[in-house]
């Protein structure tokens, strides 16, 4: 919202001296937000000029400049050439003879932008001719400003090229740009951010002039028929609970708006267009009411506000034609011709037009949720749109109609009619009882009772001190009508913030906590820290994804048909509705990520993720809905718990490319299943948790015969890793021979929580042995592996297997694994005869277990 101080200064009184930073300073005081500043902050010359001449010139670059020859008066003529300005410009909306603004060398636009003359295109430019966006005044940057379009022939004939443009535009004048939350709607009005700013002021005695606070008539038989028929069929919600209609007749279709209303609406950001509808905006930002105005001559004689109906579309004023739904509330002609989408834009049908004399000024309060539906599902955001989402003042609908009616008559020269409709059902605010001393025990400040009661007084709401007769402590406080926010049945924390921030949040005393002895991190959540630990260090970059899925996502991993991860929860309003459900595997999300670096060129990634999985187990029913004012019994508690998932937390990982880059120490190597294994090893060794690995023949999305599967030592699954699948490779469009792991990290927390029982450490020497086992293909070295270990005794420190080779020598269909085994002794060094004796029965154990034979 953009407020000019000028304006400002007509509702509120400014101290002397008052510039945009005090004010954008006070208002940011009581809890608003500063956007920007605007204006104050450009020198001249910036002048009116006439084009007298334009030449098109074609770039090579496939551009077209214009080299324009402007009449600036007698400030730009060039001195020693006695001729006219020579500009180059890039836009293509203005003809020769049209008033510009033009901007001379020595000049400074805002942001500091210094104009002198240059070369550019092959002529030497002096001066500039300005857009909107490049002098502050808004924002469009698609043409430059033509003056006969902004102010329209009959101002625009009164200039004179030389003339002044800062004056002309009000650009000397400061204007405050404010960012309005959602619960703070009444402040996208300067009547709502002068009541702040004064507020900032300390609320001083006849400091603040309401503009609303206007005589209007009263309603009488003679008005304009107005009805209103217009529940939600969703939720049987009233869109419309006031609607005001006034006439005014014989209004001068020349006429064109006055200058300080052109220049104020400018300077708000907003284009002025004609008498009507400048006069409707402008009573918008002065009080906050959107208001419409109607041409008189298309209507039939009565006003229905009415829903939407099945196949009904509407041609609206932006030229679009909008399909209507049956939750859009409409503006119709006699209950059958739509003629606007309330709260959002008016049709084409009866716009107002340069040929309109009679007008019919609508001022009415829609429902906020019925706006903001509208506005969403024919994506048509409008100021007045912001407005009635956010809540609109009741109470001001008459007024603004009537300064409405008082400008068109005015300035357009029309008669209004006598008749008067205000069909109002609204409901005034409901009283609360409010604590006194509960703003003070929320904020911790002490707030004596005058001193929150002066407050609220001053914030508008209407406060009886003798409470509910019983209690002095309470008050009965009725919020205004523009604070829609504070209404509600537990008003103490809504009072409390605006009676700290009317006070001053600077005045609120800053106590360091004095933190309580807890106890640190749980189990959980040093599990989850040393596992994102150990994987990142071993070169893995932590990523963030949406736990969201679509349709296909089961599809396109190959799970079988009767998989539990395809029993997928489904959510009831996703962001998406390409994505509706939620994950049962973190993997289906991170390949994401993996595909989209992959897209943008990076040939080597390596990625994991720890996040929450949703695994029903089958169909999940739906929650049931419970009571808010009473606590839900243990039946309905049950069900509640029921129809949540489990959600066990896994990590996933995965790889493309070159695991270890080529250089000029060699030849690279590309990532494969073994580092899939290894990551997942890296994971639980930190953990000091004791996994095995064996091969799984099929588990998808994983090739067979290239996916791993670790458990635990007692034969709990910890997860899988390997190579994926070629085919789900394809469907996912990532490079061939990608690896992946996920594994269960509420597994390895369980398996975790027993302390860890710490070996002393020996001073002794190690003694390593090596054996070649001979054992059929099929064997798994793992369980070879495991047979050594289990034979080897207490005194095995490790086993690795360090070779595998098959071929020349070897027996067709077997294979020679060769493991290294470590011995060490606690307390002595260990003899040859005893090592050797651990070996043999290490080898002795493989051979009863896996058939090995010794080599």
């Amino acid at each position: 919202m953009r407020m000019p101080l000028s304006w400002l200064a007509e509702y509120t009184d400014l101290p002397e001296g008052t510039t945009g930073a005090v004010v954008a300073a006070g208002l940011v005081s009581v809890g608003l937000e500063e956007e920007d500043l605007h204006g104050g902050d450009l020198t001249g010359p910036l002048v009116v000029g006439r084009v007298l001449d334009l030449v098109a010139e074609p770039q090579k670059n496939g551009k077209t400049i214009r080299w324009c020859t402007v009449d600036v008066g007698e400030h730009g003529q060039m001195v020693t050439e006695g001729k006219h300005q020579e500009i180059v410009c890039g836009a293509h909306n203005f003809e020769v003879g049209d008033l510009v603004v033009v901007v001379l060398p020595g000049a400074v636009l805002p942001g500091g932008f210094a104009i002198a003359a240059r070369k550019t295109y092959g002529h030497v430019s002096n001066g500039m001719i300005c857009a909107e966006d490049e002098i502050g005044l808004g924002t469009d940057h698609e043409g430059i400003i033509v003056l006969q379009r902004l102010l329209g022939d009959e101002k625009a004939s009164q200039l004179r090229p030389g003339d002044d443009a800062i004056a002309l535009l009000g650009l000397a004048e400061e204007t405050v740009e404010t960012n309005v939350t959602p619960d703070r709607g009444y402040c996208l009005s300067v009547r709502g951010l002068a009541r702040e700013f004064w507020h900032s002021l300390g609320s001083p005695a006849g400091g603040y002039r309401d503009p609303a606070a206007v005589e209007t008539p009263a309603a009488n038989e003679a008005g304009y028929p107005v009805e209103l028929t217009d529940t939600s069929p969703i939720d049987g919600r009233d869109g419309c609970d006031r609607y005001v209609a006034r006439v005014v007749r014989g209004i001068d279709p020349t006429r064109p708006s006055p200058a300080w209303m052109q220049r104020r609406l400018t300077q708000s950001g907003m284009r002025p267009i004609s008498l009507a509808v400048d006069v409707t905006n402008y009573v918008m930002l002065a009080v906050g009411q959107p208001l419409h105005a109607f041409d008189l001559d298309t209507l039939s004689g009565r006003v229905v506000v009415r829903r939407a109906r099945d196949g009904e579309s509407l041609t609206t004023l932006d030229d679009v034609e909008r399909r209507l739904s049956p939750d859009d509330l409409l503006i119709t002609d006699g209950g059958e011709r739509p003629l606007a989408i309330a709260g959002l834009m008016g049709g084409a049908s009866s716009e107002v037009t340069d040929v309109t004399t009679d007008v019919l000024v609508e001022a009415a309060h829609f429902d906020a949720t019925t706006v903001a539906r509208s506005s969403r599902r024919h994506r048509l955001v409008t100021e007045a749109s912001k407005r009635y989402e956010r809540g609109v003042d009741p109470a001001v609908t008459a007024a603004a109609a009537q300064l409405a009616v008082d400008l068109l008559v005015e300035h357009g020269g029309g008669t209004a009619d006598p008749g008067v409709t205000d069909v109002d059902r609204t409901q005034p605010p409901a009283a609360a009882l409010l604590d006194v001393t509960e703003p003070g025990r929320i904020v911790g400040r002490a707030y004596p009772r005058g001193r929150v009661v002066g407050i609220l007084r001053d914030l508008g709401c209407t406060v009886d001190e003798t409470g509910d007769g019983t209690d002095e402590a309470h008050v009965l406080v009725t919020p205004p009508t523009w604070r829609p926010d504070l209404a509600g049945d537990a008003p103490a924390p809504d009072y409390a913030e605006e009676v700290a921030r009317i006070d001053g949040y600077d005045l609120i005393p800053s106590v360091t906590p004095t933190p309580s002895e807890g106890q640190g991190l749980t189990h959980g959540q040093q599990v989850r820290r040393r596992v994102a630990d150990a994987v990142a260090a071993a070169g893995y970059d932590e990523v963030l994804t949406y736990p969201f899925v679509g349709e296909g996502s089961a599809d396109a991993l190959r799970l079988p048909e009767n998989d539990d991860r395809r029993h997928a929860v489904r959510l009831a309003n996703p962001l998406s509705e390409e994505r509706p459900l939620l994950r049962t595997s973190v993997l289906s999300t991170l390949v994401d990520a993996l595909r989209r670096n992959v897209a943008r060129g990076q040939r080597d990634v390596a990625l994991y993720e720890l996040g929450l999985v949703f695994r029903p187990g089958g169909p999940v029913g739906t929650a049931p809905l419970l009571p808010v004012g009473t606590r839900p019994d243990a039946a309905s508690l049950a069900a509640l718990y029921a129809a949540v998932p489990h959600q066990p937390r896994h990590a996933a990982v995965v790889a493309c490319g070159q695991a270890e880059p080529a250089g000029w120490w060699g030849p690279g190597r590309p990532a494969d299943w073994s580092d899939m294994v290894a990551v997942v090893q890296t994971a639980a060794r930190a953990l000091a948790v004791e996994v095995r690995v064996e091969a799984d023949a099929d588990h998808a999305p994983w090739h067979p015969g290239r996916c791993a599967r670790i458990t635990l030592v007692d034969g709990t699954l910890v997860g899988h890793a390997g190579e994926l699948h070629p085919k789900v490779l394809a469907s996912l469009e990532l490079p061939p021979r990608t690896v992946a792991a996920e594994f269960d990290v509420d597994v390895l927390t369980a398996a975790s929580e027993q302390p860890v029982q710490v070996q002393p450490f020996s001073s002794f020497p190690p003694a390593l042995t090596d054996v070649a086992l001979l054992v059929s293909a099929d064997v798994p070295a793992a369980a070879v592996e495991q047979s050594l270990r289990e034979g080897a005794g207490e005194a095995l420190e490790s086993v690795t297997l360090f070779d595998v080779y098959e071929g020349e020598g070897i027996e067709p269909g077997h294979v020679s694994l060769a493991f290294r085994l470590t011995f060490r002794a606690p307390d002595r060094t260990l003899t040859t005869e005893e090592v050797n004796s651990y070996r043999d029965a290490a080898v002795a154990a493989a051979t009863a277990a896996t058939g090995a034979t010794q080599r």
